[in-house]
């Protein structure tokens, strides 16, 4: 087990879930660094442990996770399974002494993500959530900026995660069983945890939200991303929020798989304050100085950052060095309790308190 401060040199990580993302990203991030190695990969499915073993050199495999966990020369564990595994695998792990890097969203409600937070106390572990964003220049620049006071008192922002067509043809991102939802729970999410990231996190009181299925049962659409399993698409391909917060901050979001917009993909928000305001894509201030309008863009900003490859070197830096997390586990369950509140309104047709 990972002890405080600088005990360790090296950080000995685990693996839960052997597909895609563990495989294109976190592996990858991990072996990038010279204060981790990447000591062995659980996954239920042989062909995933074979392509981490003959591709990215993985010596050590187990088809039951729990094994893996008993292993002392594994200080931390990514969580990289389909999303109504996270909990379980977090908590397991959180148990077995290890510290936990699980793939956003943190978990398919707030009722496991509770219980995440929980554990990760519990046992005195970190607990950090892949939201990779808050990794990129754009949004930490952004994020400086609005900490230095450069947008006045926040008020308002508008978030958008939207594709034209984009449903994955791929996992279980149309199936609410296994997701827990459709762009709402996947890349919604990013977009409203960098949004509240540069607010300041405040509390949310009451979301209002809906959420429509419009092109997902249909098979005569174009799938950009490959021809998706309409016969049981189960979530929303579109969602749209009002979140009030305290100090009468407001944010609208929405979200898409599918929709009639004009750009094939757009992954933006406004942010609006007294002072001054400003847009992710582009990177843009807008502020008012001696009686004249600005519109400011920056000269420079680092090219080629992999933010997700800078998330994982943030998370073996924390648990290494005793930091606290930057995107701690508790920031993850707001999150996932405003989903959850945007589910609930939709199909009650009301504000939801919380």
């Amino acid at each position: 087990m990972a002890k405080k401060g600088k005990a360790k040199d090296v950080l000995g990580v685990g693996i839960i879930g052997g597909g895609g993302i563990a495989r294109g990203v976190h592996i990858p991030g991990y072996q990038a660094l010279d204060n981790a190695r990447v000591i062995a990969v659980a996954d239920p499915v042989q062909a995933s442990l074979d392509a981490a073993q003959n591709d990215l050199g993985i010596e050590n495999t187990y088809t039951d996770y729990r094994e893996m966990l008993q292993r002392d020369d594994i200080d931390a564990i990514s969580v990289t399974t389909p999303n109504f595994l996270h909990a379980q695998a977090t908590i397991d792990a959180l148990n077995a002494g290890k510290h936990v890097l699980c793939e956003k969203p943190l978990a398919m409600n707030a009722k496991e993500g509770a219980k995440m937070v929980a554990a990760a106390q519990k046992n005195d572990r970190k607990l950090m959530c892949g939201y990779n964003h808050r990794f990129r220049p754009e949004v930490q620049r952004l994020k400086q900026f609005a900490d230095n006071g450069g947008l006045g008192n926040i008020y308002y922002a508008r978030s958008q995660a939207l594709r034209r067509r984009g449903i994955p043809s791929w996992g279980m991102f149309v199936s609410k069983e296994k997701n827990g939802g459709g762009p709402l729970i996947d890349i919604g999410v990013h977009i409203l945890d960098a949004t509240m990231h540069i607010m300041g996190f405040p509390k949310p009181i009451a979301v209002s939200g809906k959420t429509y299925q419009m092109f997902g049962k249909k098979s005569d659409v174009v799938g950009l991303m490959g021809q998706w399993d309409y016969k049981n698409f189960t979530v929303e391909d579109f969602a749209v929020a009002q979140i009030r917060f305290e100090n009468d901050m407001v944010l609208t979001l929405e979200s898409s798989f599918c929709a009639n917009i004009a750009e094939r993909e757009i992954f933006n928000f406004q942010i609006l304050g007294d002072k001054g305001g400003c847009t992710l894509d582009p990177l843009q201030i807008n502020t008012e100085q001696d009686m004249t309008l600005f519109d400011m863009q920056p000269a420079f900003l680092p090219q080629g950052v992999k933010s997700h490859h800078a998330e994982i070197a943030s998370f073996v830096d924390s648990v290494l060095n005793d930091k606290p997390v930057f995107t701690p586990g508790e920031e993850a369950l707001a999150i996932t309790r405003i989903i959850d509140a945007i589910y609930e309104s939709s199909a009650k047709g009301r504000e939801v308190k919380l």
